[in-house]
């Protein structure tokens, strides 16, 4: 649909047509097809006249729209065999299930506040979850704490959240982000709140989610 040298006008015309109805009308490039067959968001185009009458899709050159993705769901989790493997994998599920409980209760706590907790957008990469507050974009790493060494998760995760806002803040230099470290719970040593003071991000752990 970007290419300019095929005739789709007449399907757009109809979208725009639709959408100045109050029937909004949903519209993706291929790049967007090919993410939502993946299971991904998919950013909807805007539509533009050109001079000709023709109309075209135009990606919202938005900072948020650049940065976060759709809503943010929490995946299913399982139980595998242990078979052979030498790594304990009953840790690991319970590790994996222990994050997206986290995640699941850091929707809920920012839902309660009107916020939609958002994936990252195409091309961004890949936090945990995102949302915006006024003009302030929040880009957050979650690590369960659940059968592994909490210090090495917490500097993990400060290590990936430091490295997407600079990331971030290359690509939308414009966008105000703020990196948040969420934990399963509360870390036992506090050095960690003052070390992330230290280095500009926010720390935060369930259930309460202070600070956020």
């Amino acid at each position: 649909m970007t290419d300019d040298r095929r005739i789709y006008s007449s399907t757009l015309v109809d979208a725009e047509a639709e959408r100045s109805r109050g029937r909004h009308v949903c519209v993706v490039d291929a790049d967007g097809f090919s993410a939502l067959l993946r299971g991904r968001s998919a950013p909807c185009l805007e539509l533009r006249r050109a001079r000709t009458g023709r109309v075209r899709p135009v990606a919202a050159a938005t900072n948020e729209a650049r940065v976060l993705g759709g809503p943010l769901r929490v995946r299913r989790t399982g139980r595998r065999a242990p078979g052979d493997l030498t790594l304990d994998l009953s840790r690991l599920d319970e590790a994996t299930a222990a994050h997206e409980a986290t995640v699941g209760a850091l929707i809920e706590h920012l839902s309660r506040q009107g916020i939609v907790v958002c994936t990252n957008a195409a091309g961004a990469p890949e936090f945990d979850a995102g949302w915006s507050l006024g003009e302030d974009i929040f880009v957050a790493e979650v690590k369960s704490l659940t059968g592994a060494r909490e210090d090495q998760q917490i500097r993990l995760g400060i290590g990936q959240i430091l490295d997407y806002a600079h990331q971030l803040r290359s690509t939308c230099p414009s966008a105000a982000i703020r990196p948040v470290l969420v934990l399963e719970q509360r870390p036992s040593a506090v050095r960690w709140t003052a070390l992330a003071d230290g280095v500009g991000l926010r720390l935060t752990w369930a259930p309460e989610f202070a600070g956020i």
